[in-house]
C-alpha cells in the first residue's frame, strides 16, 4: 500500500457565512498523480486554497506528511515541500523572468543547489531561458503558464498542487503542460494534486479522481473507472 503524504479528514471552510466545502475527505498517496474535478464553483479551488492555508479550515483536519497542519503558517508548508501553482498564474509582472525563478528559491537554504535548480528549469522550459531577462509582463500566458511552474520547482518541492494549469492556453501548448506534470511526477519524483477543467486529459495521467460536486465529494475513484462512468461521461465528457 501506497504511503499518504497529504491527506484531508472531514474539512469544511467557507466565505463569512456562505459554505464553500463541506466535508471533504480526500488522500493523496506519495508519488501519485491524484486528480480533483467539477464544474466551476464547486469548491475545487477553495480546496487547493486550504490545503495551502490560504483560506482557514472551519473543521476538520489536514495532514502533510503525518503532521497536522493547523499551525503551520503558508511559507512553512512551502519551506517542507507544498507548493501550490496558482489559478490564473499570479506572476510578478514587473519582475524579470528570471527574478521570478530566483523568487521561488527564496524561503531554500540549500543555496548550492539553487543553480542546479535553475538549470533544471530551464532544460524543462527552454523558452525562459531564452527570455530569462524579459519583464513578466511581455510573456505570452502560455509562457506565463511555464513561469508559474518554473518558480514552483525552484521551491523544491515534494507535493505540487496545479489550479487549473490548460486555462487560457492553446491545445498545443495544454498538451505541452501536461507532459510536464506527468515528467516532474514521473522523472522528478513529485507529488501531484490536480485540480482541472479538462476532464479526460486529467483523468488519463491521474491514477485516482475525486469529483467535487457544491463543496462535497461526490464520487471518487480508480481514474480510468470514472472516465468510464456514464455519469462522469454525460456530466463532464459529454459522452
Amino acid at each position: 500500500m501506497q504511503e499518504t503524504i497529504l491527506a484531508l479528514n472531514a474539512v469544511s471552510a467557507a466565505y463569512g457565512s456562505i459554505q464553500a466545502l463541506s466535508n471533504i475527505s480526500l488522500k493523496v498517496p506519495k508519488g501519485a498523480i491524484v486528480a480533483l474535478l467539477g464544474s466551476n464553483g464547486a469548491g475545487k479551488t477553495t480546496t487547493l486554497n486550504v490545503i495551502s492555508r490560504l483560506v482557514r479550515q472551519t473543521s476538520g483536519t489536514i495532514t502533510y506528511q503525518g503532521t497536522d497542519t493547523a499551525r503551520l503558517s503558508s511559507d512553512e508548508l512551502v519551506r517542507t515541500g507544498l507548493v501550490q501553482v496558482p489559478e490564473g498564474r499570479q506572476v510578478f509582472r514587473d519582475m524579470t523572468v528570471l527574478e521570478n525563478l530566483e523568487l521561488g528559491a527564496y524561503l531554500r537554504r540549500d543555496r548550492s543547489h539553487i543553480g542546479r535548480d535553475l538549470e533544471r528549469v530551464f532544460h524543462i522550459f527552454p523558452r525562459l531561458q531564452e527570455r530569462n531577462r524579459q519583464l513578466a509582463s511581455t510573456l505570452s500566458g502560455g509562457e506565463q503558464q511555464m513561469l508559474a511552474i518554473g518558480r514552483a520547482i525552484m521551491s523544491q518541492p515534494s507535493v505540487m498542487l496545479f489550479d487549473e494549469p490548460s486555462m487560457g492556453l492553446s491545445p498545443l501548448l495544454v498538451q505541452h503542460m501536461f507532459r510536464v506534470i506527468q515528467e516532474l511526477n514521473r522523472d522528478h519524483g513529485m507529488t501531484i494534486l490536480l485540480v482541472e477543467q479538462n476532464v479526460k486529459l486529467a483523468l488519463g495521467i491521474s491514477s485516482y479522481a475525486y469529483i467535487l460536486e457544491n463543496g462535497e465529494i461526490s464520487l471518487e475513484g480508480p481514474a480510468s473507472d470514472l472516465a468510464e462512468d456514464e455519469a462522469v461521461r454525460k456530466a463532464y465528457l459529454g459522452i
